[in-house]
């Protein structure tokens, strides 16, 4: 449900975006409470404060939140003297995995400062209209004491999940599942978010480095990007772990590239991404052959796909018309989602689900949240999440050491610098 006392609170909002000389790194901009962020390769937006937000819950979330943000945008009064994407009235957003957990919401901030093509702006929301802020830069604690341990399913049971899934698969009507798990995080103190962020973000440049209630990480897939009538959608599928030796990471990128495990779980996730945009496009862009990503823990097979609109569709409905993929759910994806609810023994709560900002014209980014987090209580505990695509000729502790892969970015973020 949303805020009622925010809601009813705002009346129409008033927007107003205006230049400004280039503020620097926009994670350290950040204050230390109600902090969101969406940055790639120093671009993107940042904000804090809420001028207005939205919960949502149950199958019909992407639906309700749609309709909120339509009619709070059609009555918003905005004066965007910038005109780029991620200036004027945006929303920051974050979507469970799964119909029936809740967690999902649409957060409006008070001040946004972007940055993208070298253009840097400042946006201020609210009732009425306020000076925008002075820019100050801070350098957060970084977290202390921090300790990691299994979460409810230890890694040993995992591995027997994952056996089993294989063992559905063989059985016929399912092709993949993807199978996640977590990891605890215990800190000495209550995080302070921008640390790991601030990491994240310099470490993993070609990803996009997202905070939003509580839930962070740093996504190299992109569900869907919407800019003036071109959608785009990066699509991630089999993984390999760096050895950090050039030459033989090379070797290995070679051999996923080859991989006929890897091409089939690739195949589903691409599919399932072009078959849920068609009905949206006049005409897609489907390459027949991925390309390997290289990222400092791991290779990704990935393929870019991208139309153009047919239709009036926000960057929002098409995210809710992309989740699952194939790439976090498996194929078929409502088969592989009851196995997932069946056998899992997770909550996966937002992790694998949109995460990302929609614009008041509906353009926005929705990446899927991977390499995530959530922080829990007060602080002082973070549950880490990684998953796997499972085939038929998945091996359990193979799948082990490629979620420990993609565990690293989020765990190198919490761990103490000597």
């Amino acid at each position: 449900m949303s805020n009622p006392a925010v809601d009813a609170a705002i009346g129409p909002l008033l927007v107003r975006s205006t230049p400004v000389d280039d503020p620097g790194e926009l994670l350290e901009l950040l204050p230390p409470v109600d902090a969101l962020a969406w940055v790639h390769g120093g671009d993107g937006i940042v904000g804090w404060g809420r001028a207005a937000e939205r919960a949502t819950s149950g199958s019909g979330r992407f639906n309700e939140a749609s309709d909120w943000w339509r009619d709070l945008a059609s009555h918003a009064v905005v004066r965007d003297d910038v005109d780029v994407p991620g200036s004027g009235l945006v929303a920051f957003g974050t979507f469970t995995f799964a119909d029936d957990e809740p967690g999902s919401s649409l957060i409006v901030p008070e001040v946004v400062v972007g940055r993208r093509d070298g253009k840097a702006w400042v946006t201020v929301i609210g009732p009425g209209i306020s000076a925008a802020p002075t820019l100050t830069p801070s350098t957060p604690a970084g977290p202390t004491g921090t300790t990691f341990a299994d979460g409810p399913v230890d890694s040993v049971r995992w591995q027997s999940l994952v056996a089993e899934a294989v063992r559905r698969i063989e059985r016929g009507g399912l092709d993949k599942v993807v199978l996640a798990r977590d990891l605890v995080a215990s800190l000495d103190a209550g995080l302070d978010v921008r640390s790991p962020l601030a990491r994240l973000a310099a470490d993993y440049p070609s990803c996009w480095t997202f905070h939003v209630d509580g839930f962070f990480g740093s996504t190299p897939e992109m569900l869907v990007r919407l800019e003036r009538g071109l959608v785009t959608s990066r699509v991630l599928a089999g993984t390999i772990r760096r050895t950090g030796d050039d030459a033989h990471d090379l070797a290995l990128a070679g051999s996923l590239a080859r991989s006929s495990k890897d091409l089939e779980e690739h195949e589903y996730a691409v599919r399932s991404v072009a078959d849920a945009l068609a009905p949206h496009c006049t005409s897609m862009n489907v390459p027949e052959t991925p390309f390997v990503l290289h990222l400092p823990n791991v290779m990704h097979l990935a393929t870019d796909v991208t139309g153009v609109m047919r239709d009036d569709a926000s960057a929002l409905t098409l995210a809710a018309s992309l989740h699952p993929s194939a790439a976090v759910g498996g194929t078929p994806t409502a088969a592989a989602v009851r196995l997932i609810a069946e056998i899992e023994l997770l909550d996966r709560g937002r992790y694998a689900g949109p995460v990302g900002w929609i614009g008041a014209s509906g353009d926005g980014e929705w990446g899927i949240g991977l390499r995530s987090a959530q922080i829990e209580g007060d602080g002082s505990t973070v549950r880490l999440f990684a998953g796997c695509g499972i085939v038929a000729d998945s091996v359990p502790a193979d799948e082990l050491a490629e979620s420990n892969a993609k565990l690293i970015p989020v765990r190198d973020a919490l761990t103490p610098r000597n």
